[in-house]
């Protein structure tokens, strides 16, 4: 059996050799045995369970709730390296599209091609606030949802949205029943944009709700602030179809 010290699991794998002892401290990983010169040795059964810890941690679990997974097996290695390895691969899916995004930047520059500041926003904002929201799911539903409705029609959602807003804003400010009639329609149409994007995917108006509260720059954009969200949703709620 190959039996390894800290210093190489150590030098192997990036782990510090005082994580390594700070592991055993806690009864997580103990050595397989000592040398006759005392230096600690680990075989592969002592790699299959730092493996174990290394990935409930890439999870989110506490180090003081692992040991209690360890000793539970729950979630087992196999679960813990499944959920790790989805989470990575959704991971490269999102670098991919940036990449993705990213070339097409660099070759319209290598090309010679003027690039204006709000393309180049665009593309920054894409990568970075849709990111924040979105799961990679959710954002490849939303671009196959684009090409189904396609240029033309994006751009008329796009024209649309800025009156509805106005509408909305006004009437808010107006102090108006979100139950009236004229508050009622605004609301029809605004559910019906919103609806454009999402193709009626709860998760994803979720999302979008959120992000709508949470990002500064997207409601300077907008004009869609947590107050007229707020406004908004408790008139789509009264809607009566």
């Amino acid at each position: 059996m190959t039996l390894y010290t800290v210093s190489q699991i150590a030098k192997r794998t990036g782990i510090t050799v005082r994580t390594l002892h700070h592991y055993e401290a806690k009864g997580l990983l103990t050595p397989a045995q000592r040398s006759d010169a005392g230096y600690r040795l680990y075989g592969a059964s002592e790699l299959k369970r730092l493996q174990h810890i290394v990935s409930l941690k890439a999870l989110g679990f506490p180090l003081t709730e692992v040991r209690a997974c360890l000793d539970a097996d729950a979630p087992s290695l196999t679960q813990a390296l499944t959920s790790q390895i989805d989470r990575l691969r959704e991971t490269v899916v999102r670098q991919q599209d940036i990449l993705l995004r990213l070339e097409q930047v660099a070759q319209r520059a290598a090309q010679g091609e003027s690039i204006d500041a709000e393309t180049l926003l665009a593309s920054i904002e894409a990568t970075t606030v849709m990111e924040k929201y979105f799961t990679t799911e959710q954002m490849q539903s939303i671009k196959r949802r684009g090409e189904a409705l396609g240029s033309g029609r994006i751009h008329a959602v796009e024209q649309a949205w800025p009156d509805v807003i106005a509408g909305m804003q006004a009437a808010l400010q107006l102090n108006k029943d979100p139950a009236s009639a004229e508050v009622q329609v605004l609301a029809r149409r605004w559910r019906s944009l919103v609806r454009e994007f999402t193709g009626g995917d709860r998760a994803i108006q979720g999302s979008l709700n959120t992000m709508y509260k949470q990002e500064p720059a997207v409601q300077a954009k907008t004009g869609i602030d947590p107050a007229l969200m707020a406004y908004a949703c408790a008139a789509m709620k009264l809607i009566q179809d």
